[in-house]
């Protein structure tokens, strides 16, 4: 597809809205849209049931599942396009693994939501803090970057291990487990503010930078020539993305492909330029994991776990995507 044939960037921007109004409508229990539409501005009509059922559970949920599933998608995009290579994903510097053990470890010492969440951030910062540790003391490049973020995980990975292997097998190692598998259903308001303050600043400082994205996706010495601070962007880059991140997973748990094939899939709708990339990965990302959140809370009587989802149809969309590639470049007919 050539430039000009690509559809504009728009109508996928404004797609999260009409699948953020039916996710608010769909469920277990169903509410007709016209109901919804009167609860959400306010006017008379909906049962005290119906408007509770939107006001406290749908409604935070689905705008926790909209600003989750943004945020994986640009870093993934982001990321790709900083460390030159396209199967990096928002998991690449460590941080999801350092979330996974201070939740772990906040569930092991306690079950208070609040504190598992602040725990899992916390380890998580200390993640990429370890990262850019290892990139200031050796260099900050993409190599660097990436063997500091492969240790980092494999070490928070083997501390995830260890508390595991001395959690309590009926009680909390089954607590621990499902935490992993990701998943939304424990949201509740009092939980969304650090998540949607983060989303805001994150998703501004991608989508007012993403130009330079561009220029970062070219050698550092060319990046250098264009006037362009390399080694600060880089890490201001990693920084943000990271804290996305972190924000998203202690929030969700452990959530993957959603940062590796939603990028692609925008870039195959709008081209390889971040200027567009950048907001349509956001509105796919999102779309993406309130369809599946709908879906885990619907589809059987008990919930299942987002990151079941999230691999069932990540794994054939990117087989799809690597089939694409390779025929795109002639290695397959």
């Amino acid at each position: 597809m050539t430039p000009e044939k690509r559809p504009p960037v728009w109508p996928i921007v404004l797609l999260p809205a009409g699948v953020f109004l039916a996710a608010l409508f769909l469920g277990r229990y169903g509410i007709r849209i016209g109901d919804t539409v009167r609860v959400l501005l306010g006017l008379d009509g909906p049962s005290d049931v119906f408007r509770s059922l939107i006001l406290r559970v749908r409604l935070p949920r689905v705008l926790a599942a909209a600003c989750v599933g943004a945020n994986l998608a640009v870093v993934g995009a982001g990321f790709q396009g900083l460390f030159r290579n396209p199967l990096v994903d928002s998991r690449i510097l460590g941080v999801s693994s350092g979330a996974a053990f201070g939740a772990a470890l906040a569930l092991l010492l306690t079950h208070e939501g609040i504190t598992v969440q602040m725990s899992a951030f916390a380890f998580a910062m200390a993640a990429i803090g370890l990262v850019m540790l290892i990139g200031f003391r050796f260099g900050s490049s993409t190599l660097v970057l990436v063997i500091g973020g492969i240790l980092v995980g494999a070490l928070f990975n083997s501390l995830l291990g260890l508390i595991k292997y001395v959690a309590d097998p009926l009680s909390t190692l089954p607590t621990i487990t499902y935490w992993l598998l990701g998943g939304l259903n424990a949201t509740q308001w009092a939980d969304l503010p650090a998540l949607l303050a983060t989303s805001a600043v994150g998703l501004s400082f991608f989508l007012v930078l993403r130009w330079r994205l561009n220029v970062l996706t070219v050698s550092d010495a060319e990046a250098t020539a264009l006037g362009l601070r390399v080694r600060f962007l880089r890490g201001a880059f990693v920084v943000v993305g990271a804290l996305m991140v972190a924000a998203s997973v202690s929030m969700a748990g452990t959530i993957g492909w959603i940062g590796l094939v939603v990028p692609h899939v925008a870039r195959a709708l709008t081209g390889p330029d971040y200027r567009t990339v950048v907001p349509a990965s956001a509105a796919l990302g999102a779309c993406t994991v309130i369809v599946l959140d709908t879906i885990a809370r619907t589809a059987l009587p008990t919930e299942i776990p987002l990151g079941i989802l999230t691999g069932l149809i990540g794994v054939p969309a990117f087989f799809l995507l690597l089939v694409r590639f390779l025929r795109a470049r002639g290695e397959i007919r």
